[in-house]
């Protein structure tokens, strides 16, 4: 198996991953994935697709991310995993898709509007 390479989205965050056959090393950043992410919530979404598929030691993953919070580095890497198995191989897809981790989730941060404190909050009115 080729070195198989996805990319995933969440908020601000992008992940970059890089998949090829192994014994089920994750290093996000050239490190361990337990030291960059130590909330154990937050190792638990990375590895749901593999979970889920029954993968968690068939794989070496090699993960960049950058930007955005742990939260939302975390399910960007999910998704870019669960892209990245569904191209190994295309019976993945369902049970994926079917848990909803196929889909880019759209939110993002309002953009700050003028003439307001934020993106919808007026300033304060004063009657004197």
């Amino acid at each position: 198996m080729e070195v198989v390479n996805t990319i995933g989205r969440r908020k601000t965050s992008v992940a970059r991953i890089y998949v090829h056959a192994g014994k089920g090393d994750i290093k996000v950043n050239k490190k361990e994935f337990k030291t960059y992410f130590p909330s154990e919530i937050l190792q638990t979404i990375i590895k749901q697709p593999l979970n889920l598929l029954k993968e968690v030691g068939n794989y070496d993953i090699n993960i960049n991310v950058e930007g955005g919070g742990p939260k939302g580095q975390a399910e960007a890497v999910r998704l870019a995993i669960a892209r990245a198995l569904v191209e190994i191989s295309a019976e993945n897809r369902p049970p994926l898709k079917k848990e909803g981790w196929l889909t880019r989730d759209p939110r993002m941060v309002e953009r700050k509007k003028y003439g307001r404190r934020k993106a919808r909050r007026k300033f304060q009115f004063s009657k004197r």
